[in-house]
């Protein structure tokens, strides 16, 4: 079982490992949990104390001798819940201190396959007037995917977002598909212009991101580098046919 979920829900491996030993087990001793998951007695002690205060376990107390159980999984939704509840409460203070940062320029690296389809989440929610970009090429379609480029670019076009974009010729065919869906304008060079990277302005955001064997973006929010940006991709859509 893939138990990166419950890493992502923010259980440590010990956490997890001792948490699904009494899953499995049913009611159970701190001794049967320590020979069964193969950990220190310390770290299941401190794992079942953790597991206990989020409510993912219970115990009994048979006279001093105390057995644990697991609460039913679906239970686990509630610790979820709980944990968006806390973040909801803080949420105005975040978007606050993020406010006062995005009045200065800045730039974030993105890093691995997930965080650049994060910076294209950004880059198709902004409020703008166009979705422009150029560069790219077979690379660049190949790592996130055929079906990933079309859904998020339908994705755009349900926020009614136009876009402009000059591809090369190594990706002509989804560019044609592209061609046939509304907001949607696409110009074509040579196929020798193909190469690993992709830039895309939208607004005051400019993205430039890499499609080698390790991805990554580099997303800037800055209004001067974006209308820089926005010159270079006026001459290169007049060049592109």
């Amino acid at each position: 079982m893939d138990t990166k979920i419950l890493e992502d829900f923010g259980l440590t491996n010990s956490e997890i490992r001792v948490y699904l030993t009494i899953l499995e087990t049913g009611t159970c001793s701190a001794r049967q949990i320590i020979n069964k998951s193969g950990l220190q007695s310390s770290v299941v002690y401190r794992a079942l104390d953790s597991l206990s205060e989020k409510g993912l376990i219970g115990h009994i107390l048979e006279g001093k001798r105390k057995t644990y159980q697991s609460i039913n999984p679906e239970h686990f939704l509630n610790y979820i819940d709980e944990k968006r509840e806390q973040y909801k409460k803080i949420l105005p203070e975040l978007k606050k201190r993020q406010l006062l940062a995005e009045k200065e320029g800045k730039a974030i690296i993105y890093k691995g396959i997930r965080g650049v389809k994060e910076v294209y989440t950004i880059l198709r929610n902004a409020k703008a007037k166009e979705y422009l970009t150029f560069g790219g090429g077979k690379p660049c379609e190949d790592l996130l995917g055929t079906a990933w480029w079309l859904n998020h670019h339908m994705k755009r076009i349900e926020n009614k977002l136009p876009a402009r974009q000059v591809y090369d010729l190594t990706v002509k065919k989804i560019g044609m598909r592209l061609l046939k869906k509304p907001l949607t304008k696409i110009r074509f060079l040579p196929a020798k212009f193909a190469h690993f990277q992709e830039t895309a302005i939208v607004g005051d955001y400019v993205a430039i991101s890499i499609f080698t064997e390790n991805p990554y973006s580099i997303l800037i929010k800055d209004k001067i580098v974006a209308e820089g940006y926005k010159k270079h991709f006026e001459l290169m859509w007049e060049t592109a046919k």
